[in-house]
């Protein structure tokens, strides 16, 4: 028997930044991960190159999306990128995370800082790019924006940058499997923290075990 016991209940961990900062990329490596299960998020934007509905978001309309706030079925969602809806649905993230499963949201600035505000305990990672002429390459290089929207969402991101001192913790995303190992660190020192233990076991074999040692050495003495 382990001398802790520790929460069962799985972490719930945003990451965000700025679009082309590569959050989706790294997420896509964490999957790897069977204890780590990712949110899929809900939009009203159109599909991009090879996006498939039900894997990078849930593509749905605008009625659609806001019959959903109606019925209250987001953990939040905010209006973002030329108006368009972005949001995490509630469905299945307490059921994973009282399952143990690390839960993974992938969502812009403005909804995990409502995350933040909601759910004290949410661990929030924000993704950076290496440098904004880098983020400027990343994003002409995807080909699947016109040039004013790549423009736009350059201009967003140094608003974006600015929020970052609200989140736990920064990755610089220079090579992904370099941020993506960082991002797993936090992790894992996440579930190391003093405040996951729920019970110290001192009462196990090994204590007594011990305590018997002990006794017999001071006896000889």
């Amino acid at each position: 028997m382990n001398i802790l016991k520790t929460k069962e209940q799985g972490l719930l961990i945003v990451i965000s930044g700025p679009s082309g900062a590569g959050k989706g990329t790294i997420c896509e490596q964490l999957r790897k991960n069977k204890n780590i299960w990712i949110s899929t998020s809900m939009t009203t934007r159109e599909p991009r190159g090879q996006e498939k509905n039900g894997k990078e978001y849930f593509f749905v309309t605008k009625e659609e999306f806001e019959q959903r706030i109606k019925d209250d079925k987001f953990l939040e969602y905010a209006i973002v990128h030329n108006n368009q809806y972005y949001g995490t649905p509630k469905d299945k993230i307490e059921e994973k995370l009282n399952k143990g499963y690390d839960v993974i949201l992938e969502i812009d600035i403005q909804g995990a800082l409502k995350i933040k505000e909601k759910i004290a305990e949410a661990i929030c990672i924000f993704i950076m790019p290496p440098s904004m002429d880098e983020l400027k390459t990343r994003l002409i290089n995807r080909h699947t924006e016109s040039k004013d929207k790549i423009l736009e969402r350059f201009k967003t991101a140094y608003n974006e940058i600015n929020e970052v001192t609200k989140y736990n913790y920064v990755v610089v995303n220079d090579l992904v499997k370099n941020a993506t190992k960082k991002v797993e660190g936090i992790i894992l020192a996440e579930k190391c923290r003093v405040d996951r233990i729920e019970e110290v076991f001192l009462n196990n074999p090994e204590e007594k075990l011990h305590e018997e040692l002990m006794n017999k050495e001071f006896i000889n003495e």
